[in-house]
C-alpha cells in the first residue's frame, strides 16, 4: 500500500475515532440532562419543547441551507489552496447573516398563528440558539479532515449547557432555560472557532465579491432542498402530532422516543461523517464492505435487544410517565438497522461516484411518498402517532432502497473508469 494510502486511511480511522469520542460525550451529557428535564418538565412541557424543536429545526436547516455538505466538498478539494479557503469561509458566513435576517422574519409571521404565539417567546430563544449554531465553521474542520477539534470544542459546548440546566432549571415555568442555556453554550464555541482557524489554519475574513457569493449560494441550493425536503417526514410529524393533540402529551411521548432514535442515529453518522471526505480523495471503496461486515451484526444485536425493553428502558430513563414513549420507539427500530447503509450510501459513496444529485432525489422521492400518504392518512381519518411513525420508517426504507438501486446501476461504469486512470 502507498505511503500517501496509508496517511488517508488512517487520517480517516483518526477522524472516526474523534467523532465517536464525540458523540459519546453527547450521550453522556444527554444521559445526564434529557432524563432531569423530563422529570423538571413532564410530558406536556417536554412536549411545548418538542414543538419547538421540531419548528427550528426547519430554520437549523435554512441557515446551514446545506454548506455541511456542500462546502465540506469544497473545502477537502481545495485543501491546499489558502486564498480559496478565505473566500468559501468569507461568503458561507455573509451568506448565513442574510438567512438569519430572513429566519426573524418567517419566524414572526408565523406566531400570527395561534398554535404558535402562546409560546413566542420560546420559538425565538430556539431560533437565536440556531442562529448562532449556524456560524460553527463545521465544515472547514470536515473538509479539512480535523475532527478532533470539532470534538474538543462540542464537549465543552455540552459541558457549559450541562452546568446552567443543573443551575437554572428547577421547575416546569423555567423551560425557557433550555435553549437559552443552549445559545449561550454555542456563542462560546463560535468565537473559540473563528480564533482557533484564524491562527491554526489562517483562514479568516476577506472580501468576496457578489459574483462569489451567489455562486456559493447555488452550489448549495441542491444540498440545502434534498435536507429541508427530508424533514418534512420528520421535524414535520411532530408538528402535525401537536395540532392533532393541543395537551402536547402524545408529543412529549414521541419527542422522548424520537430522541432515543436520533441518538442511535448519531452514533452511526461518525462514520459517514469522515467517510465523506475520505472517499472524495481516495475513491477507496473497499472500505465500504469492512465497515458494513463488521458493524451490521452489532447494529443488529443491539436493535434486537432494544425492542425487547424498549418500554421499560424509557420508564427508567424519561420517568415512569414516558412509558408509552416505549411502544413508539418499537415500531420506529426497523431504522436503526438501515441507518447505516442508508448513510453510507448516499453522500459519501454516491458522492465520491460523482453522483451526488441522486443521494438528494432519494430524499425527495421518500418524501413524495410520505406526503401523498399523510394526506391518506388524514382523509381515512386513520391519523395518530402509531401511523405516523409507521410511515416515517417506510419512507426511511425508500430513501435506502433507491440509493442502492441508483449505485447498483452505476458502479460498473465507475469502476471502469477508476481502473483506466
Amino acid at each position: 500500500m502507498k505511503i500517501s494510502t496509508i496517511k488517508k486511511t488512517n487520517r480517516f480511522y483518526s477522524n472516526t475515532i474523534m467523532l465517536y469520542c464525540l458523540q459519546f460525550s453527547n450521550y453522556l451529557f444527554n444521559f445526564i440532562t434529557v432524563p432531569y428535564q423530563t422529570r423538571i418538565l413532564g410530558p406536556g412541557f417536554f412536549g411545548k419543547l418538542g414543538m419547538a424543536t421540531a419548528l427550528t429545526t426547519y430554520f437549523q436547516l435554512l441557515l446551514d441551507y446545506g454548506f455541511i455538505l456542500s462546502a465540506t466538498e469544497d473545502v477537502a478539494s481545495n485543501q491546499d489552496d489558502a486564498g480559496y479557503l478565505n473566500r468559501i469561509f468569507s461568503a458561507v458566513t455573509a451568506i448565513k447573516f442574510m438567512l438569519v435576517f430572513a429566519s426573524i422574519i418567517i419566524l414572526r409571521i408565523i406566531c400570527f398563528i395561534p398554535k404558535f404565539s402562546t409560546d413566542w417567546l420560546l420559538y425565538f430563544a430556539y431560533l437565536l440558539n440556531a442562529s448562532i449554531y449556524a456560524f460553527l465553521p463545521d465544515y472547514i474542520y470536515r473538509g479539512l479532515e480535523r475532527m478532533k477539534l470539532i470534538t474538543i470544542r462540542t464537549v465543552g459546548v455540552k459541558f457549559i449547557f450541562t452546568i446552567l440546566i443543573f443551575a437554572l432549571l428547577k421547575k416546569p415555568s423555567d423551560y425557557l432555560i433550555v435553549p437559552i442555556s443552549l445559545a449561550i453554550g454555542n456563542l462560546v464555541a463560535v468565537l473559540w472557532s473563528w480564533i482557533d482557524i484564524n491562527k491554526r489554519f489562517h483562514i479568516h475574513f476577506t472580501k468576496v465579491s457578489l459574483c462569489q457569493i451567489k455562486a456559493t449560494l447555488r452550489r448549495s441550493t441542491s444540498f440545502f432542498a434534498s435536507r429541508i425536503v427530508s424533514t418534512v417526514y420528520t421535524a414535520m410529524n411532530t408538528l402535525i402530532l401537536g395540532f392533532l393533540d393541543p395537551s402536547g402529551i402524545v408529543v412529549g411521548y414521541y419527542a422522548a422516543a424520537d430522541k432515543l432514535m436520533f441518538t442511535g442515529k448519531s452514533a452511526l453518522s461518525p462514520i459517514a461523517d469522515s467517510l465523506y471526505p475520505y472517499l472524495i480523495k481516495s475513491k477507496d471503496f473497499k472500505m465500504v464492505k469492512k465497515l458494513m461486515l463488521f458493524m451490521m451484526p452489532v447494529i443488529l444485536l443491539f436493535t434486537v435487544v432494544m425492542f425487547i425493553i424498549s418500554p421499560q428502558f424509557c420508564s427508567l430513563l424519561f420517568g415512569e410517565d414516558f412509558y408509552e414513549s416505549g411502544t413508539i420507539l418499537r415500531i420506529m427500530l426497523p431504522v436503526a438497522v438501515i441507518t447505516l447503509p442508508s448513510y453510507v450510501f448516499g453522500f459519501p459513496v454516491l458522492g465520491a461516484m460523482g453522483l451526488s444529485k441522486y443521494a438528494n432525489r432519494s430524499i425527495y422521492f421518500s418524501t413524495a411518498f410520505h406526503i401523498l400518504f399523510m394526506v391518506f392518512l388524514f382523509i381515512a381519518k386513520k391519523m395518530n402517532v402509531y401511523t405516523v411513525t409507521i410511515l416515517m420508517v417506510i419512507a426511511e426504507f425508500n430513501i435506502l432502497l433507491y440509493r442502492l438501486y441508483i449505485f447498483a446501476k452505476n458502479k460498473g461504469d465507475f469502476f471502469e473508469r477508476e481502473t483506466a486512470k
